[in-house]
């Protein structure tokens, strides 16, 4: 037996959870799909610190992908490739999505609405809601 070795210590996965802020199971997880590997003696689970160290090491990626195309899935795997629209703010500020070609509404005439006619509630116009200064 080498120093490393005697001097190497284990860690439970209570322990190994605590120090990454992580769920038990996990872990537990992770030992199961041998994504970490431990030492089972009986019921109980031992993890070597160089283990979870070389896991950390391997698996840690903070800007190494910067730059890189993103894996997930594009507009041509929705859409076949045919962009739909853009979204472009309104008047209110809302953004609304501008499809090409032409506004299929646009000559559409607008109902004016009769003064005389019971409001959307049900409410009889007034003076306020017709416009008439009479």
């Amino acid at each position: 037996m080498t120093r490393d070795q005697v001097d190497e210590y284990y860690l439970t996965v209570a322990e190994v959870a605590e120090l990454l802020r992580l769920n038990q199971q996990t872990v537990r997880n992770w030992i199961d799909q041998g994504s970490l590997p431990a030492l089972r003696v009986g019921r109980r689970v031992r993890i070597k610190r160089s283990d979870l160290d070389r896991l950390l090491s391997d698996g840690y990626s903070a800007g190494s992908h910067a730059g890189a195309p993103d894996d997930g899935p594009s507009a041509e795997d929705f859409w076949g490739g045919e962009p739909v629209g853009v979204a472009e703010p309104g008047a209110d500020g809302v953004a609304s999505v501008a499809a090409d070609g032409p506004d299929p509404t646009a000559d559409r005439p607008v109902a004016a609405e009769d003064p005389a006619e019971p409001g959307p509630n049900g409410s009889q116009p007034t003076a306020e809601t017709t416009g008439s200064t009479t």
